[in-house]
This record gives structure tokens, sequence and C-alpha cells, in this order.
């Protein structure tokens, strides 16, 4: 069932238009570079609070890539 799921998800994410896609992977960078910062939880800095803000005012699905939480596990 988990590779139909993905199977899918893949083949709606090669439909998107490409604006969407470089996005999405701006998005990712992002937090992946937040990760990268020294500490057990990485706080996010007035920078990533402004590309968040600024990511959600031209993206409408801007959340859908979202890996980070303010949620603790």
């Amino acid at each position: 069932m988990l590779y139909v799921v993905l199977l899918l998800d893949s083949l709606r994410r090669a439909l998107r238009p490409r604006s969407a896609l470089l996005l999405e992977n701006l998005a990712l960078r992002q937090q992946l570079a937040v990760y990268q910062r020294r500490g057990a939880r990485p706080r996010p800095h007035a920078g990533d609070r402004l590309f968040w803000s600024l990511l959600a005012r031209t993206w409408p699905d801007w959340r859908s890539p979202l890996l980070l939480s303010s949620q603790r596990p």
C-alpha cells in the first residue's frame, strides 16, 4: 500500500507546474539549512520567519513541503 501511495504522489508532483516544484525545492532547502544549525532544536531566526512569510504570500500551497514543526515530538 505504501508503494501505491508513493507512486501516486510522485505522479501528482510530476504534473505540477515548474514554478511550484521550484518553490517546493526552495522551501525544503531552507528547512535543511535550519536543521544544519547547532543544537537539539534549532530556533528559527528573523530571516527564516521573513522567508516563510514571503513564501506564504506568493505560494498558496506553501504548507505541503513543511517539515519543521513548532510542536514537540
